[in-house]
């Protein structure tokens, strides 16, 4: 900036100057000179001339740049606005949902047993002693689709096998809930309960020995006020679907009432079952472990029941959760209907259970089903997480129409200790009473098994 001024100021000098007074002082060498200076100042005022301009219009290019930029920025702030945000919760897991009616989370368990079994010293069997395993190592994910849709997919990795167990579509519309695919029948409120939320290691021994499982089918549920209907047509699990073992088809009933008194929750329930085992079964057996899993031994087997046709059965069931105490009670009977002349035994099993906190928490229940507690003094938060006991009376009966497979009584005990949500551990002893066993001891098939286990549990 000085040099252009002093630039502006000699150019005025030069111009003001009278032309005779320089005549008077100036050779002509200096004229010369003078004119080349000036002409450089012209040369150099031109080039600063050129040089505003420039920034003129570096100036105008700039200012529509921002103008540029500023639309965009808007824009984009427009468009934000305009989407719709997606919810985190936390549920053992991330819980994903966006407004449209998308939803996604990730889910899975590890349940890992171990414990003893302990028989007479006569039967010398290697499924004895002690064992563990890992009962179930799950992972899968669920959640929901615009419109009512919805879906869930888990696999189970326990036993160095790779089983689907659940995987399905829904819809819902208001109390309406249509499921396609393969998932559970409506066996009863234990086996419908998810394995995560029972009381004791493993169901009642009924449930694993008439075959309760997951199958491929159409169901159609529909709950109104406090009470729930479901129905549904299967055919068999999707292993023996692919493995052509199995072409069975049958159909599921449940109805359940669910009054709630005050802060007491009540159910009671009763379905009904019926299986055409179609033409690739024709023989069925009957059997069951003494309680844990992590043992192949049955102590109570019918073995091949030949001609079989088709299975009718059905079952009752009723629970009570009032504050801490909670109990239940379920019974099943199951016939197999068989071809010609054969008689047709009819087999039962049932259990009665009664259990309460320790600690200020109480047993969840909602649609029919018992689910995971929420544990109201949690470890980590001052806490000492929820304790609970829990008693068990446990039947099944193998023997009838000429088969003998066996009766098992079972009295059981378990203590779990919940220290935060979605973590269990979990304690059980077992005392089974046996008659006509299928195994016996010294040519005797009345005796006792003892059968300790623990378990540790994450879920979400």
């Amino acid at each position: 900036m000085l040099k252009t001024i002093g630039l502006l100021a000699g150019t005025a000098t030069i111009a003001l100057y009278p032309a005779s007074a320089m005549a008077e002082t100036i050779s002509a060498e200096q004229a010369a000179t003078l004119l080349n200076k000036l002409d450089a100042l012209e040369r150099e005022v031109a080039d600063l001339r050129r040089q505003l301009g420039n920034v003129q219009v570096s100036q105008e290019q700039s200012a529509i740049t921002i103008a540029t930029a500023e639309a965009k920025i808007a824009a984009t702030e427009e468009q934000i606005k305009q989407q719709k945000p997606v919810k985190v919760a936390w549920k053992g897991a991330p819980e994903m949902k966006g407004e449209d009616g998308w939803s996604f989370k990730p889910r899975g368990r590890i349940q890992y047993d171990f414990g003893t079994v302990n028989a007479p010293a006569a039967i010398n069997d290697a499924g004895l002693g002690f064992a563990n395993e890992a009962r179930r190592t799950r992972i899968g994910a669920s959640g929901s689709m615009p419109g009512g849709f919805g879906y869930k997919l888990e696999l189970d990795f326990a036993g160095n096998d790779l089983a689907l167990t659940d995987a399905f579509f829904t819809y819902k519309d208001d109390g309406l809930k249509v499921t396609l695919g393969q998932h559970n029948t409506f066996q009863g409120l234990e086996e419908l309960s998810s394995s995560n939320d029972t009381s004791f290691i493993e169901r009642a021994a009924y449930t694993d020995a008439f075959g309760f499982e997951r199958r491929v089918g159409i169901s159609a549920e529909y709950k109104i006020s406090d009470l729930l209907f479901q129905a549904g047509v299967f055919t068999a699990n999707m292993d023996d679907l692919t493995n052509d073992e199995d072409n069975s088809i049958g159909f599921d009933v449940r109805a359940v009432a669910m009054p709630k008194f005050g802060d007491t929750q009540t159910h009671f329930g009763a379905s009904y079952h019926y299986r055409d085992l179609g033409d690739s079964i024709n023989s069925r057996r009957y059997r069951q472990r003494p309680v844990v899993h992590f043992t192949d031994t049955r102590f109570i087997n019918t073995g091949n029941i030949s001609d079989a046709k088709s299975e009718t059965s059905y079952g009752l069931e009723s629970a009570v959760i009032a504050g801490r105490f909670h109990a239940t009670a379920e019974a099943h009977w199951l016939k197999l209907n068989r071809t010609g002349n054969l008689a047709d035994p009819t087999f039962f099993g049932g259990a009665i259970e009664a259990g309460f906190f320790l600690t200020d928490d109480t047993r969840a229940y909602k649609n029919g089903i018992f689910k995971g507690i929420k544990v109201s003094n949690p470890v980590g938060k001052g806490g000492l997480g929820a304790w609970q006991i829990n008693v068990r009376y446990d039947h099944l009966d193998l023997t009838d129409a000429g088969i003998t497979g066996g009766t098992q009584d079972s009295y059981q005990a378990s203590l779990i200790w919940t220290p935060i949500d979605y973590v269990r551990f979990m304690l059980s002893y077992y005392k089974q009473d046996y008659s006509n066993a299928a195994i016996l001891a010294a040519g005797n098939g009345n005796y006792d098994v003892d059968a300790f286990a623990g378990r540790f549990q994450i879920s979400f």
